[in-house]
């Protein structure tokens, strides 16, 4: 495989590194900027809403710009949005940059997919991009584990100091590695909005929102959880954090190896099994080997619908991806927002740290009923799409008869 795979899943493993070990050091922060852990949930929401608006936002701006130049950008944004962070004097200025540290996700996925498919040999585009993706799989594994660890021991900033360190080397790795890509092909901004008139993109992009929406709402409480309900030492928890991690990895395997044969009913499985294991983590929480299997199979089953969801909404998108593909991590974070802000809501409210848990329930069963109606649409889609062409066909056969009971013209007789 090319070498420039590597670079870019530096990168992804930054980002996703940044992404998800804001979830292990929540109660590190919360005591450093003096809140409580609802409050400094909105640490999370807030990354979330950078990605929301700059996945669609920088994707337009670059659609014209040489790929390599968009990648170093974007790195450069992350890298500053991260040493900001890790510097920031209080919660509202954690909030401001953890927003702008968000800004470059999305759009950074969407640029590096395009690259990575025309690095591939024939045959290869989707095993190079899923190269990239892996850096994004190995940050739960590696990168979450090791940066709760870091900022347990010597404080969160040091981990978001590390994150931006990572996000240096991805900048050097992409600058020499990367090829020079040259200005993409003209592409239309109207045929790329035109996406989004299908309303299977917009059931898709809601699935993965409600869907998604349920394991955050778990995940972004789970370090409290196990520490305060099941009784585990903070430095135990990072190696749950990275059974966790291992679970995303096995879910987004096997999520990607369904989706290419039976999409829906491997998504309506994935939901359900989602909603099955967060109701049973509400009592498995209370005990330390239910506790370690049980967030082992939230990974399995939450990451087992982005790979299934992704190949979807590239589908029902047609020729026109790349700003679909780009909402797709918007509306991932959305979920991530949405998980992460409601769950708040619920220990705010006293129902305690593990609520969160039955909100996540109902939020993919909700994502289930979606994937539903997307199913039943898909079905009157394709029934009308062949009576369209059975009616097409008996039009072509009735002319074909037609013409052979015509009768022929004689030719005229010459004159003499």
């Amino acid at each position: 495989m090319p070498v420039a795979l590597f670079a870019l899943a530096i990168g992804a493993f930054g980002i996703g590194t940044t992404e998800f070990v804001m979830m292990g050091v929540l109660p590190e922060a919360a005591a450093d900027f003096g809140i409580d852990i609802p409050t400094a949930g909105h640490l999370i929401s807030a990354y979330a809403l950078g990605v929301v608006v700059g996945a669609p936002l920088l994707t337009i701006a670059a659609l014209r710009l040489p790929r390599k130049t968009v990648l170093l950008a974007l790195m450069g944004l992350f890298i500053g949005g991260n040493t900001l962070f890790a510097l920031a004097p209080s919660h509202d200025f954690g909030m401001l940059f953890r927003f702008l540290a968000g800004l470059p996700h999305g759009a950074f996925f969407g640029a590096g997919a395009v690259v990575a498919s025309s690095l591939a040999k024939p045959g290869q585009k989707a095993k190079s991009v899923s190269m990239m993706f892996m850096g994004l799989t190995l940050a739960n594994v590696i990168g979450v584990p090791v940066g709760t660890l870091l900022g347990q021991q010597l404080g969160w900033r040091t981990t978001f100091l590390l994150v931006a360190a990572i996000g240096g080397v991805a900048l050097v790795c992409i600058a020499k590695l990367v090829p020079h890509q040259g200005r993409p092909a003209e592409t239309s901004l109207r045929g790329e909005l035109g996406a989004f008139r299908r309303p299977q993109v917009w059931l898709a992009l809601a699935i993965v929102t409600f869907g998604l929406g349920g394991g955050f709402a778990c995940l972004s409480y789970v370090t409290p959880m196990l520490t305060d309900v099941a009784g585990f030492e903070a430095t135990t928890v990072t190696m749950l954090l990275s059974l966790a991690g291992l679970g995303m990895t096995v879910g987004n395997y096997l999520g990607g190896r369904l989706a290419d044969r039976a999409p829906m009913p491997a998504l309506a499985g994935a939901l359900l099994g989602l909603a099955a294991v967060l109701t049973l983590f509400s009592a498995t929480v209370h005990s330390k080997i239910g506790a370690t299997i049980t967030i082992f199979l939230v990974g399995v089953a939450a990451f087992m619908v982005s790979p299934i969801m992704q190949a979807r909404v590239m589908e029902k998108a047609g020729g026109t991806p790349s700003l679909v593909s780009a909402a797709v991590q918007s509306a991932f974070n959305i979920a991530n927002s949405i998980g992460a802000y409601l769950g708040g809501m619920v220990i705010a409210g006293g129902l305690g740290l593990v609520s969160p848990n039955w909100v996540g329930a109902v939020l993919t069963v909700v994502g289930l009923a979606l994937a539903g109606v997307s199913a039943v649409v898909e079905r009157r889609e394709t029934a009308a799409a062949a009576a369209v062409a059975d009616e097409a066909t008996a039009l072509t056969e009735e002319a074909a008869l037609l013409t052979e009971a015509a009768p022929t013209e004689e030719p005229a007789l010459a004159r003499p």
